[in-house]
């Protein structure tokens, strides 16, 4: 049997888990998870692992010899060290400003509510700094995990593809080393067949922002 995936195609934790499938090169079967009537806060959902980063790094760790590799084996123990300390900076300081952009850019206009401007400002000043940081990183290095395309980036892909619909999206572009690590992100086939099939940059929940993403993965072999 196939890989299981619960969750809503409009989640980018949802699309992080099924990109990191299609970059393993794995066929998945989705159970659809209805987020407007709230079922991912409901038994038996809440008693799965909603924690996609957890779930990637347990499918590169099972099918490391398939498709791409999100942590190459030829990484020494200095090496993974620095991609874990990314895999950090990533899920502690970027994705909590970037997703605090999506719900106040995207999923507030969407869903008939005005955008509260000194907070956009406030969190793409805090944007900025964390991405001042990465062009350094870009500067010396092809991806911020090292020279290959990690989880790390991969994490990364659903939320900057959302933002490249608003105005944040130049705090992007105006750094040439991330400008460049983003275009090579949301090139990659495994994201873009990710996303086009699931409408991602169009549709969106008005429960995004306190979604709890619910993915369950079994029947897998090693």
């Amino acid at each position: 049997m196939v890989p299981k995936v619960h969750g809503s195609l409009m989640s980018p934790a949802t699309l992080r888990v099924i990109a990191c499938l299609k970059e393993k090169e794995l066929k998945y079967e989705l159970v659809p998870v209805n987020l407007q009537t709230g079922e991912h806060k409901k038994k038996p959902f809440l008693l799965l692992n909603v924690q996609s980063r957890a779930i990637t790094r347990y499918i590169e760790r099972t099918y490391a010899d398939r498709g791409s590799q999100l942590v190459p084996k030829d990484f020494d123990n200095k090496e993974l060290a620095i991609m874990r300390v990314w895999m950090e900076v990533e899920a502690q300081h970027f994705d909590k400003v970037a997703s605090k952009l999506v719900f106040e850019l995207i999923i507030k206009p969407m869903t008939g509510r005005v955008s509260d401007d000194a907070e956009v400002a406030r969190h793409e000043n805090a944007l900025t700094k964390v991405l001042d940081v990465y062009e350094k990183r870009l500067k010396v290095s092809k991806y911020l995990g090292g020279e290959y395309f990690t989880l790390v980036d991969l994490h990364h892909t659903p939320i900057i593809s959302q933002l490249m619909g608003t105005k944040v999206k130049d705090s992007f572009q105006e750094r040439p080393h991330v400008a460049a690590w983003v275009s090579k992100l949301l090139a990659r086939p495994a994201w873009a067949s990710s996303s086009n099939s699931s409408s991602f940059l169009l549709c969106f929940e008005c429960s995004i922002y306190v979604i709890i993403f619910c993915v369950m993965l079994y029947s897998v072999y090693t």
